[in-house]
């Protein structure tokens, strides 16, 4: 049923455009190979949304490789569980991610720690990405009430973008982003250790100390480490907006016209519109996979037990047949449409499905809305784009401008 050749080493040399390129090929919509020797099959598709993140027909257990555990989301993270265990540790990060107060007073923290930051560059050249990085690092550490001096903060954010930038790939960039992580578990587990013994139990004023005194279903509290893992799951993300952030630069430095719109936002509504876009348009995370529960149906093909699945997020990001000039940088696709008619249905750049019982990411609502902030700070703020190369590699995963957007104050 699958074919002998193994897809791994196009993978990894064409980055994001080898499941795309592969999918427009394939019949009926879907692709099979073999990766890492395994069995695989790739779908796309609103459909196959529904299909992928339904838990009888795709499990999460077991289908992360431990080079991305040990780099991306850690060892025993809640991406690798399934079932009540996933439930109950999902709901968690539902609490904290999803309430519209607590995802205000981040953008507020941002908005602050970002403007201290601009005060501070003067005339110096400075890289966007890592600026904004570090920008970020300091504004979630505030929010979350994890102690940080701005040196440890910086240290995070050099730390958190390693484990990113080094979950994709071999050599160097992995095994950085491997001691990264291994620095800053051991680190937040030692805190959540103090936490648990200067305190009295279930105090849950922060998200450090949520995820201190949280319970899995068996009544127990999470091990140290693996408490270490979910709080950097917060951190790790939220840092990670910066690729967002150099995307979004790089829009309005193609499109300058954006940067009026930003600038004469109405109640936040094109800037939302704006981070949509920028999500919609520029690649993050390529594909999600996970493992077939059972032999399965899909669009008249077997999927056998254990095979992997694959769910294209770059491709349908970009499908003609759901987006009307998919390779166009357009805002305004996002500010029309209501209910079954609204387009962020369709946009999957972090997965899909229901946030609060499957397994997209809980975090999108702050993604938006951080990504907003950011985005009508830097419409606002009248900087120089010094001469610098701004291709955006995708043979590379994560990929940004290749600079990281230089930018200097005039």
């Amino acid at each position: 049923m699958f074919p002998f050749s193994d897809s791994t080493l196009s993978l990894l040399m064409r980055g994001y455009a080898w499941l795309p390129d592969r999918m427009r090929t394939a019949s009926n919509g879907t692709f099979r190979t073999r990766l890492l020797g395994k069995p695989t099959i790739a779908v796309r598709g609103p459909e196959a949304v529904a299909f992928f993140y339904d838990e009888r027909h795709v499990l999460r257990a077991a289908a992360l490789p431990d080079p991305v555990l040990d780099t991306l989301f850690g060892q025993g993270a809640v991406h690798t569980l399934d079932g009540e265990a996933h439930r109950v540790r999902k709901a968690m990060f539902i609490a904290l991610l999803k309430d519209e107060k607590g995802v205000a007073a981040l953008a507020g923290h941002v908005a602050r720690r970002w403007r201290e930051a601009v005060d501070g560059w003067g005339r110096d050249r400075v890289v966007l990405f890592d600026e904004t990085a570090r920008v970020l690092s300091l504004a979630v550490c505030d929010w979350a009430k994890i102690p940080m001096s701005d040196a440890q903060a910086s240290e995070m954010a050099r730390d958190c973008t390693a484990m990113v930038d080094g979950f994709a790939t071999c050599g160097p960039r992995h095994l950085r982003a491997r001691r990264a992580r291994a620095r800053q578990e051991k680190a937040l587990a030692a805190l959540v250790t103090r936490i648990r013994s200067s305190q009295e139990a279930g105090v849950t004023a922060s998200a450090l100390e949520a995820v201190a005194w949280h319970r899995d279903p068996d009544g127990e509290f999470l091990d140290p480490h693996t408490a270490a893992v979910e709080i950097l799951n917060i951190v790790r993300p939220t840092i990670a907006i910066a690729w967002f952030a150099a995307f979004a630069a790089h829009a309005l430095h193609r499109w300058p016209r954006h940067r009026e719109l930003l600038r004469s936002n109405h109640e936040g509504t094109y800037a939302e519109a704006f981070a949509h876009e920028v999500r919609r348009f520029y690649p993050f995370a390529p594909f999600v996979g996970g493992l077939a529960a059972r032999d399965l149906a899909w669009r008249g093909g077997h999927i056998r037990q254990g095979s992997m699945v694959l769910l294209d997020l770059y491709g349908q990001n970009h499908d003609p047949a759901l987006w009307e000039h998919p390779y166009r940088f357009d805002p305004h696709r996002f500010t029309g449409g209501t209910g079954a008619d609204n387009p962020v249905a369709a946009l999957i750049p972090q997965g899909g499905g229901d946030a609060t019982r499957g397994h997209r990411c809980p975090g999108e609502d702050i993604t938006v809305t951080v990504l907003s902030t950011l985005a009508t700070e830097l419409a606002q703020l009248d900087y120089d784009v010094p001469d610098q190369d701004l291709t955006i590699p995708l043979s590379r995963v994560p990929t940004g401008p290749r600079s990281g957007f230089v930018l200097s104050l005039p």
